[in-house]
């Protein structure tokens, strides 16, 4: 299983801890357009953090870029953290819903 996220993150920390999973820096190592789009596929505008610091300090004109573009320049943007199983399913964010899903 593989964990997209950031290495400071607790929330990413804790989903690697509980799953045994391997945790993916995306601020060391970026995402590739093909695997963005397929989050974007997979989630849409919601893989965009829009409560985030990094969204706060955003300019409106840059705000309004779409999604592959902010998430290309500002990898700190995406909601996290995105979990990818061995199948490929992608589950988004750390919820009771996923983590059932995942079942933990």
């Amino acid at each position: 299983m593989i964990i997209h996220g950031l290495k400071t993150c607790d929330t990413c920390r804790a989903a690697v801890k509980a799953t045994g999973g391997t945790l993916r820096d995306v601020r060391a190592e970026p995402l590739t357009a093909a695997e963005l789009a397929r989050f974007l596929d997979a989630f849409g505008d919601e893989l965009v953090n829009r409560r985030s610091t990094t969204w706060r300090g955003l300019d409106e004109a840059t705000r309004a870029g779409d999604a592959a573009t902010l998430l290309a320049a500002h990898p700190a943007l995406m909601k996290r953290p995105v979990i990818e199983t061995p199948e490929g399913a992608l589950h988004l964010g750390w919820t009771p819903a996923v983590r059932a899903a995942l079942g933990h």
